[in-house]
Order: structure tokens, then C-alpha cells, then sequence
């Protein structure tokens, strides 16, 4: 316990929690965005894709025991990450006011070596926050995004997960938010996997066009495809 209480204090350890919380985050939004790739093989499937999800790690675990631990695991990363994030940001200003620096000449360095999305990492993070916080609310509970009795829970083992999503997503407001909310994650996640390369010493000037592509590949491959859902619904490609 002294060991984890002293690694959150310290700068490396907050960088770590950060990178960690950062990779599961990242990890978990691949896997997610695979699995709803099976909307496109329609109803039945998609729909046993979600049952599915209710019996993950049986018979060691319960049903919905392995999908719970895997949503407090996602939430406290989320603080995590957040927290670390907030911490080091208020370190290095306290450390830049200890040092003599004021604020208008800490900006104008910050504003030289940043580039755009660095300056979005703040509003997105916020963004990103409310639309997972949504995200639950319109498809693990049911009560938002949806209009009267257009929700259909878990009935004797039944699920409706397919139609849930596709009404929805019909909802252009719930569409555009979470296109929205992608693009945002987007900035987001290339600043950070670009970032994560610099703290890990990787983005020396020869290999920069490099690792400035896979930060873009990374992204382009969590944000794409979860841009094309709510458009593929909006378009027709998907429907009931």
C-alpha cells in the first residue's frame, strides 16, 4: 500500500498511472468498436453478440459478473487518468511559478511547441467524459436518447440490442452527438499515443514521421469506424 500511495505522489508514478489507464482505455475502445461491427451482420447475430456479453468468463464467473468488474475497471481508469493527467498539469505550474516563470511567458513556449490538439486535450477530456457517462445511459440503462417506450430491456433472456441501437441512432441530436464526441476523442487520442512516444524517449527527430503515423493509424482505426455506426443508421445501411 506504502509502495502504491508513493508512486502516485511522485511524477513518474502519475506518468505511469496515465500511460497505464491510458493503454487499457485505448485496448478496451478496440475491442468495443470490433464488437460493434457485428451490427452489420444483423439483428440475430448482434443481438447474440450482447448475451454474450452478459456471460463472459463462465462458469468461473456469474452472468454479468465479468461485464461489471470490466465497467468499474473502465470508470476508474477513466478518474485515473483524469486525476493523473490533472496532477502533472498542476505540478509543472507549480513548478514553472516556483522557478520565476510567469504565466504570459509559460503560454507563449507552451503555444510554440504545441500544436492543436494538444490544446484540446482539456475540452475533450471533458467532452469524452459526458459522452461516456451518456454512452451508459443510452445503451446499458436505457433512459436517455430514446423516446417513450422505444427501449426495449432484457425480456426472459430476450435482448433487443440491435433495435435499441439502430432507434437510437435515428435520433439525429444522439447521432450528431456521438460523431461529435468522436472527433474529440479523436484529437485526444493522437496527442496522448503521440505524447506516450515522447515520454518513452521514441520521438527523436529521425524517427518522427514514424511515430507521428501510428499515433494517426491508432487513431484513425478507434475513431473511423465508430464515426461510420451512427451514419451507417442515419444512411439506411443499418435499419430495423
Amino acid at each position: 500500500m506504502t509502495g502504491v500511495l508513493t508512486l502516485s505522489r511522485s511524477s513518474i508514478g502519475k506518468k505511469v498511472i496515465m500511460a497505464v489507464t491510458g493503454v487499457f482505455l485505448v485496448t478496451f475502445l478496440v475491442i468495443h468498436m470490433y464488437g460493434n461491427t457485428k451490427m452489420f451482420y444483423g439483428p440475430k447475430v448482434f443481438n447474440e453478440y450482447a448475451a454474450g456479453l452478459r456471460d463472459l468468463g463462465h462458469p468461473v464467473f456469474g452472468r454479468e459478473h465479468l461485464l461489471w468488474i470490466m465497467r468499474v475497471l473502465l470508470v476508474t481508469s477513466v478518474v485515473g487518468h483524469i486525476w493523473s493527467a490533472t496532477a502533472l498539469t498542476a505540478q509543472s505550474q507549480k513548478s514553472s511559478y516556483a522557478h520565476g516563470v510567469s504565466k504570459m511567458k509559460r503560454y507563449a513556449k507552451k503555444e510554440r511547441r504545441t500544436g492543436y490538439a494538444a490544446y484540446t486535450m482539456r475540452f475533450g477530456g471533458i467532452v469524452i467524459f459526458l459522452f461516456i457517462v451518456f454512452h451508459l445511459l443510452n445503451f446499458t440503462f436505457g433512459v436517455a436518447g430514446y423516446g417513450a417506450n422505444e427501449y426495449i430491456g432484457e425480456h426472459n433472456g430476450v435482448y433487443n440490442a440491435y433495435n435499441n441501437v439502430v432507434i437510437s441512432f435515428l435520433h439525429w441530436p444522439v447521432s450528431l452527438f456521438y460523431i461529435l464526441a468522436m472527433f474529440a476523442l479523436g484529437l485526444h487520442l493522437f496527442h496522448g499515443v503521440w505524447s506516450a512516444f515522447q515520454t518513452l524517449g521514441l520521438n527523436n527527430q529521425k524517427y518522427t514521421v514514424t511515430w507521428r503515423g501510428v499515433a494517426m493509424l491508432v487513431t484513425a482505426l478507434v475513431i473511423l469506424p465508430n464515426i461510420f455506426f451512427p451514419i451507417a443508421v442515419l444512411s439506411g445501411i443499418v435499419h430495423l
